[in-house]
């Protein structure tokens, strides 16, 4: 019987290292030893050692979802949210790389099959990550008539590498209000998007389940058939 093909697998997340910024105005993650591994010496015998870490961070970390909860008090939080929309979904990749402006219009999607898929938005925008530059004014955003088009085709998720899916300077977030309103959950802080295919990927973006939080980081990775 022939050897099965190995999958390829890209990974579509930012590392999540302490003191990192994430967003701007939101504090870094704290990361530490609850048990190093000198201490575990004193508890286990000799030649067996474990390492227990302890993190202390906002939600908005590194690469994360967004679930309806986060902006809206009904909305399904992580622990209720539907996992079919983040894992195992068929995906495309948008490619606006060469847009003229901050903000992309409805027709950057024209002619795609979005339904029930994967929509990652891919800007280039991940290039400024870390530096001071990432949180500029003029990141690029999903236009109004991008985020009409794509709520009334019902995507499973929509995914953007930039610092954030809406316009800064506009704080009634519209893309996070309406798709969030729809049940369409928001990944932003991608990354790597430039070494996946236009088609022809899964993207697997599951955060834990935890209740009464709308926001959680995740390992986003996309399988390559």
């Amino acid at each position: 019987m022939p050897r099965e093909a190995k999958r390829r697998v890209i990974d579509l997340s930012h590392p999540i290292e302490d003191g990192m910024a994430t967003y701007p105005g939101l504090p870094g993650p704290s990361i530490s030893d609850h048990m190093s591994r000198r201490e575990s010496r004193e508890r286990y015998p000799p030649g067996t050692e474990f390492q227990i870490g302890t993190i202390t961070m906002v939600a908005n970390t590194g690469t994360y979802v967004d679930t309806p909860f986060h902006r809206y008090p009904g909305g399904s939080d992580l622990a209720r949210f539907d996992l079919a929309r983040l894992a195992d979904v068929d995906g495309v990749v948008v490619d606006t790389t060469g847009a003229g402006g901050p903000g992309i219009g409805a027709d950057a999607f024209a002619g795609l099959e979005v339904a029930d898929r994967a929509v990652l938005v891919r800007t280039g925008w991940d290039r400024h990550w870390r530096t001071d530059g990432y949180g500029a004014a003029e990141h690029p955003f999903l236009a109004a008539d991008a985020v009409a088009w794509l709520v009334e085709r019902n995507p499973a998720v929509v995914g953007i590498d930039s610092v954030n899916i809406d316009d800064m300077g506009d704080m009634t977030r519209p893309a996070h209000t309406r798709l969030l309103a729809a049940g369409i959950p928001i990944l932003e802080h991608l990354c790597g998007l430039h070494e996946l295919p236009p088609r022809g990927f899964r993207l697997h973006a599951a955060p834990a389940p935890v209740a009464g939080m709308g926001s959680f980081p995740v390992r986003a990775y996309a399988v390559l058939a």
